[in-house]
Parts: structure tokens; sequence; C-alpha cells
């Protein structure tokens, strides 16, 4: 055989080889991307679990379980079988609950088994809506969340828990409602009022706040905390956690009130 035959018997060679191969890798393309897929949606509902952990837990308990007068349970049948019909989605469950979480509940559909009739239900979460969640975020949120449909419980009842009834000319009194009603104990604890941890503790706020930023008054440093929740952050906590739409969320009168209340934590 000539140089050039030779040439041309191994670019032959090379060219049936190499489509054998690609042949070989596109029959088994497939089963990668399935592979490919299963693998990030476990990322997404790993990365979910620990956001709502951080973010969820306060209002909808460990493992989705509902806290009686805060929020409802997650991990319930309800939520995979009749809660679309319930409400009236028409889209898929994944939707709702990126919809839900995203832009917040102004008034619950079960007003009768929450704090305050459930008003409002829950504050907004994502960017878009002044909160501190990514769109993403959000997502795996609700990956983590659909991945109970196989272990659901039973629906879950939760009972009203009564919300404290102001004093007229009590601001502290209705500064309280106004913390419960805002679902602050998600995030925060408070005395024997709520449990939250996402948060700083609030217990003696009264007293430590005044030594938190220089000379600037309690009141101050309590009334930007809530509208602007990034200008100070404490220490072993992270920025982005709280909303930052309690500015359209609260009056002026109920954020002063929350404030007189906060005040009284000594």
């Amino acid at each position: 055989m000539t140089r050039v035959q030779i040439e041309i018997f191994l670019g032959t060679l090379l060219v049936i080889i190499t489509s054998i191969f690609l042949v070989g890798y596109g029959l088994g393309e497939e089963d990668r991307m399935a592979e490919n897929a299963i693998s990030q949606e476990a990322k997404a509902i790993e990365a979910g679990a620990s956001l709502f952990e951080i973010n969820c837990t306060g209002c909808h308990g460990v493992k989705g379980e509902g806290i009686p007068g805060l929020a409802p349970p997650l991990s319930d049948r309800a939520l995979f079988t009749t809660r679309l019909s319930d409400v009236g989605w028409s889209g898929s469950l994944e939707d709702y609950i990126i919809a839900t979480v995203s832009s917040g509940r102004l008034v619950s559909t079960r007003p009768d088994q929450y704090v305050g009739g459930g008003r409002p239900a829950m504050p907004a979460w994502s960017e878009a809506f002044g909160g501190p969640l990514r769109e993403d975020q959000i997502r795996s949120i609700a990956q983590y969340i659909l991945n109970w449909e196989a272990t659901a419980l039973e629906e879950v009842s939760l009972v009203q828990i009564a919300t404290p009834t102001p004093v007229a000319n009590d601001p502290i009194s209705r500064g309280q409602v106004v913390f419960q009603s805002n679902i602050c104990g998600a995030c925060h604890t408070l005395g024997n009022l709520s449990t939250g941890t996402a948060g700083p503790n609030l217990t003696q706020l009264g007293s430590v706040a005044v030594t938190r930023v220089g000379d600037l008054p309690a009141e101050d440093y309590i009334r930007q905390s809530i509208l602007d929740p990034n200008a100070y952050i404490v220490e072993g906590f992270n920025p982005d956690i709280m909303p930052k739409n309690f500015n359209e969320q609260l009056s002026t009168q109920q954020l002063d009130d929350l404030v007189a209340f906060l005040l009284s934590q000594q």
C-alpha cells in the first residue's frame, strides 16, 4: 500500500471508530439526562431544606407540621390532594407554592385558625416583593416541600389560639397584637410568647437596644431595624433574612405600638 492509501485507510478507520463511539454515546444520552435531572433535583431539595430550616420552621414547624395560631402544616395530605381546588388554583402545585412564598398572603384562607384573623397571613419572601430570597432559592424551597408528598400525614387540623385584646389607650398591649399578627415570633424568641431562632432574641430588647449602636436611642434603633433590617446586623446573624416590606404592611400607628411593645421588653 502506498502512503496515501495508508492515510486514507487510517482516516476511514478513525471516522468509523468515532462514529461508533458517538452512536454509543447518543444511545446512553437519555439515561445520562435522567440521572442528571435526578442529581439536580436532589441538590435543589438539599438547598431547600437548609433555606426552609432558616426561614420557615418558625411558623410551619421543623417538619412542616404547622404551628397552631401561626401557620398551616405543609406536610399534610390535603396540600397534595385538595388544596389547589380549595383555593381555586388552576396551575401546578409547584407554581402555587412558589407564588405563595414569593408574594406572601395578606389574608389567610382559614382566618378562624390564626392570630388576628390571619391578617397578614404571611410576609412576602421574594426579593421582587421586598423579601430576602432570590427566585432560585424559592424554587428550592418548593422542591423541598414537594418532596414530602410520599410521606405526607393525614390532614392536620390546627386549633385557634386567642389574640390578646388590646387596651384602647395602651400602646404596649396594641404592640403585642401587632407582634403576633405579623408573625414576628416565627423568627424571634420573645419571653414565653415565641421561640423563633432565625433572628435575634428580643426578650430583653428594651435594655439591650440602647447599647447596640453608639448613642443611638433604643427607640430609634428598634424602629430602623424594623424598617431597614440590614441597617444593623446583630453578631451571629446573617443579613437579608428579615423581609424589608414592613413599612408597607404596618401603619404608622401599628409601627409606633410595635416599637413601644419591644421597648417594654426588659
